[in-house]
């Protein structure tokens, strides 16, 4: 498979190839075929193993290995009927458009494609883009469920109390968890922590300021391992 190097730490000997299936794939420095120097945007085929690549070597290398003589060696040909490779395989190639920084965009990807991505870093913009909107997204679900209770008499009428805006709160809160705890994995990522220490936000008594100022501290300079500076951040 052909893929784009992402990124490259040749002195810790680690990086990210995305694939030109649209998948991203880690590497080491043991899965090059031979060494080799690689930088982000060189051209590299692999073979896929899970979210590993294996077998990678440098098309750039590949086309200019010396050939007898000492001349460069000739591309070769595509098959008949092969379709040409695309120049660029990066993380937004499969739609060729880059992926928005708008707030709202976040908070969305946050909920669909980002649901379960424990992966990548995610920068001060993104964390306050999803907090903002699951924070409006909260008080509707308030909202509705308190109004729904008044409708039905529970919260005036000494009924069972406001049912219907407990289930909702819970519901949304059981619903947006798992994003929440990826968002807050991908924050540490992005100041070059591990994921491990989200456990701190979720602490009685330290929690919430933990939080805070893991959302406050700005992103790492340069790309670290676990991936490239976020699209958008000026450093």
């Amino acid at each position: 498979m052909r893929g784009e190097v992402l990124h490259y730490d040749e002195q810790q000997g680690f990086g990210f190839i995305a694939g030109a299936d649209g998948k991203r794939y880690t590497f080491a420095r043991e899965d090059l075929r031979r060494e080799m120097a690689l930088a982000r945007g060189d051209e590299v085929e692999f073979q896929p193993n899970g979210d590993r690549a294996s077998g990678i070597l440098s098309i750039r290398a590949r086309m200019t290995s010396p050939a007898r003589g000492g001349s460069p060696a000739a591309p070769a040909a595509p098959l008949p009927g092969s379709a040409p490779a695309p120049a660029h395989f990066g993380r937004n190639a499969e739609n060729g458009t880059a992926q928005s920084t708008g707030l709202w965009s976040y908070f969305w990807r946050g909920l669909t494609t980002n649901y379960v991505n424990f992966s990548g870093r995610a920068r001060r913009k993104e964390f306050w883009g999803f907090c903002l909107f699951w924070t409006i997204g909260l008080v509707v679900a308030i909202g509705v469920g308190l109004s729904a209770d008044l409708s039905r008499g529970d919260v005036e009428g000494g009924g069972d109390g406001p049912v219907v805006m407990f289930g909702l709160f819970g519901l949304y809160v059981l619903l947006t968890i798992l994003p929440w705890i990826a968002l807050i994995v991908r924050r540490l990522h992005d100041l070059g922590l591990t994921g491990w220490l989200a456990i701190l936000c979720f602490l009685p008594y330290v929690g919430g300021l933990a939080t805070l100022v893991f959302a406050l501290i700005p992103t790492q300079a340069g790309d670290n391992k676990w991936g490239p500076v976020p699209a958008g951040v000026r450093l």
